[in-house]
């Protein structure tokens, strides 16, 4: 593999060799390899084809190319480049249409249907009938029983909305690369917090400026708008942050459109009336309808506690200014809202950074795992691996048997190569083998947060305390899954259901006793007081309901587009008939805000992705808030809570249906007043 890096299937990967140049001739060689695998296949008599011939014989077919795309896509989200950027594009419709043709592959279908009648099929049980009802359902979801014109459509479809989807990506990424605001008068920074003020004074030093540098990255944005005084520049930040996607030369208005309506004209073909319900059919809620009536609910839930909170807000301040009640500029929004938490609880969330240094956070959070699900985590020197960053570290994992189940890569920080968000993925699959033996698995967790300030540790927020757990959550479930087939292992499970691994990590953040765990000052090692804690606490729940509602509005926008998209046929803007949708959802300010539909990258920056799936974070709540009651009730570090959760869980990936792996570990099906009760809406 010297020459070709990138199908070098070694377990540390060198990631220094995976260059640009090597992009074009790997992928190529990868895709002939695959389709040659493929063609395999299909040239065997169909009379001797049996499960290992056909099916087994599809899941390794595209192993090799799936490991070295992934390695190329990881690189342009980490590490962006126009070189990369160019030699990732040029292959990305080759790719694209040969995944596309796989199960619109007739010949293909042909046999695997034949083999999947079979009685030797038939009688197969477990993972392996898993695997068989599963891809032949993909496939025929993917339009395999389609005529042979309507197959070759479904080809093009596919191959454009990467292109199209791709290039939204692209537009979100250079339209927040390429706004600064640089304040050289420090009086004007009144209110923001030092690290904020420090990272700003770095940020225009690593561009030859002086004075204080922003940028639209959340490290930067998030604590401008919640703190600085000055609502002009506040204004600005604002202006510039929801014209993301919004102008030209990053300009996203043409393509959601028709990414849209090729969604829905793939639908169509595939027999469905929109593309809602093509994405949820094997999905937990089944349908669009039913996605949309469970988030149209939890809108009714929270409608009342919502309005209650933005006239809370209103009135606030007028008091603090002496002006009339009146609606909220949009970025006023999050500085009042602060001031009120303040008010209200004598709580500000700056208090608890010094409490979370990254190192005790993630060696915290490695204990917890420990006691938890009997994990062994440890970190590799430096330079001892290879990655992609000097940024990145290396872990590996290995379990209450001593067996070295995995390993992965941490990438925390915010780079203007670096796509923004938290995101977990997975760059080898092993698991059970032949004989009894296991091979490790290898992930990633790469996020945007607040970095370290020259000799002083990264200090988060608790909010990017509760992203590291999250990514670390949706990282355990790859790490230790035990599912035979590498393609049904880990997070290749309903999207509806995906979250709830990562979700409920969360839970732990907010306990007492797993807080004592990680959050020590970084300077005393001192627990947070008791008096903090329990301000904390009880400034959890402020604001929930428009905390509710922003992800109500994210879902049902997403849903409504998906399930509406005919309605849309033609008209030139979007974000219009987008802000019709969820008007309800949207904290009423003046001038009103526009939605996010523009830079709604989970939806709009992959084929699929999150679109039409945004519901599943709300839908996951609802599994994870319930699930973690038994850890509230039975013990927050109890073992054998933890191996259950792990056996019926994290270890089964997509072995059975989501509902009948939830009602293993909790004996019952999910309840949805466990969340409710936890963002205290019951009354509502």
């Amino acid at each position: 593999m010297a020459t070709h890096p990138f199908l070098d299937p070694a377990f540390h990967i060198d990631w220094p060799r995976l260059t640009p140049d090597h992009v074009g001739p790997d992928i190529a060689l990868a895709l002939g390899r695959a389709g040659s695998a493929l063609d395999a296949i299909t040239a065997q008599d169909p009379s001797a084809l049996a499960y290992e011939t056909a099916f087994l014989a599809l899941e390794r077919a595209t192993e090799e190319l799936t490991a070295a795309w992934g390695k190329v896509t990881h690189l342009q989200s980490v590490a962006d480049s126009p070189a990369l950027r160019d030699a990732h594009n040029a292959m990305l419709p080759r790719v694209s249409a040969f995944y596309a043709k796989i199960p619109l592959n007739a010949e293909l279908w042909a046999r695997l249907r034949a083999v999947a009648d079979t009685p030797a099929a038939k009688a197969l049980t477990g993972i392996h009938r898993r695997f068989i009802d599963e891809t032949v359902a993909e496939f025929r979801q993917a339009g395999a029983d389609l005529p042979a014109g309507q197959r070759t459509r479904i080809e093009a479809l596919q191959s454009e909305l990467a292109q199209l989807t791709q290039k939204y990506s692209e537009n979100v990424l250079d339209a927040t690369n390429a706004w600064q605001l640089t304040v050289d008068d420090e009086s004007r920074l009144a209110g923001l917090p030092a690290h904020a003020l420090a990272a700003a004074r770095r940020s225009a030093e690593s561009k030859g400026a002086p004075g204080w540098r922003f940028t639209l990255h959340l490290p930067s944005q998030e604590p401008f708008m919640t703190y600085a005084a000055d609502a002009e520049l506040r204004r600005q930040m604002w202006t510039a942050a929801t014209a993301v996607g919004a102008q030209a030369p990053h300009d996203n208005t043409g393509l959601i459109g028709r990414i849209l309506a090729l969604r829905s004209e793939k639908a169509r073909l595939l027999g469905k009336s929109h593309f809602a319900d093509l994405v949820t059919e094997r999905r937990m809620a089944k349908s669009g309808a039913k996605a949309l009536a469970f988030i149209e609910d939890l809108e009714r839930r929270a409608a009342a506690a919502f309005a209650r909170e933005t006239r809370e807000l209103e009135e606030f301040r007028a008091q603090q200014t002496g002006r009339p009640v009146s609606r909220l500029a949009p970025w006023e929004t999050a500085y009042w809202s602060e001031k009120l938490r303040q008010a209200r609880y004598a709580f500000d969330e700056e208090v608890l950074r010094p409490y979370f240094p990254m190192d005790r956070v993630i060696a915290g959070m490695f204990e917890l795992a420990g006691r938890v699900f009997g994990l062994r985590i440890a970190e590799r020197g430096a330079g001892e691996v290879a990655a992609w960053h000097p940024e990145v570290k290396f872990y590996d994992m290995h379990d209450a048997r001593g067996r070295h189940v995995g390993s992965f890569y941490a990438d925390w920080h915010p780079r203007e190569s670096k796509r923004g968000g938290a995101w977990m993925n997975y760059l080898i699959t092993g698991g059970p083998g032949p004989g009894g033996a296991r091979a490790p698995h290898l992930g990633l967790i790469c996020g945007n947060l607040t970095p370290p300030d020259g000799d002083r540790p990264a200090l988060l927020k608790h909010r990017e305390v509760e992203t590291i757990f999250h990514e670390f959550g949706h990282l355990l479930h790859h790490l230790l899954g035990e599912v035979e087939i590498k393609s049904l292992n880990g997070v290749n499970v309903a999207w509806d259901f995906v979250e709830l691994p990562s979700q409920i990590m969360e839970n732990w953040c907010w306990e007492r006793a797993s807080l004592d765990l990680f959050a020590r000052h970084h300077q005393t090692g001192a627990a947070i007081p008791e008096e903090i804690f329990q301000k904390m606490t009880a400034a959890k729940k402020f604001r929930s309901a428009s905390a509710t509602m922003r992800q109500v509005a994210l879902a049902k926008m997403d849903l409504s587009l998906h399930i509406r998209t005919d309605e849309f046929a033609g008209v030139a803007d979007i974000e219009p008939v987008a802000r019709g949708l969820v008007a309800d959802c949207l904290v009423p300010t003046e001038p009103p805000s526009p939605t996010v539909v523009k830079r709604f990258s989970h939806i709009f920056s992959d084929p699929v992705g999150y679109a039409a799936g945004y519901y599943s974070y709300k839908w996951a709540e609802v599994l994870d808030a319930d699930a973690f009651t038994r850890f509230r009730r039975e013990g927050l570090f109890n073992g054998t809570v933890g191996a259950e959760f792990v056996k019926a869980i994290l270890s089964r990936g997509n072995a059975a249906d989501p509902m009948e792996l939830y009602r293993e570990f909790m004996g019952r099906e999910p309840d949805l007043d466990a969340l409710l009760e936890r963002a205290g809406l019951t009354a509502a």
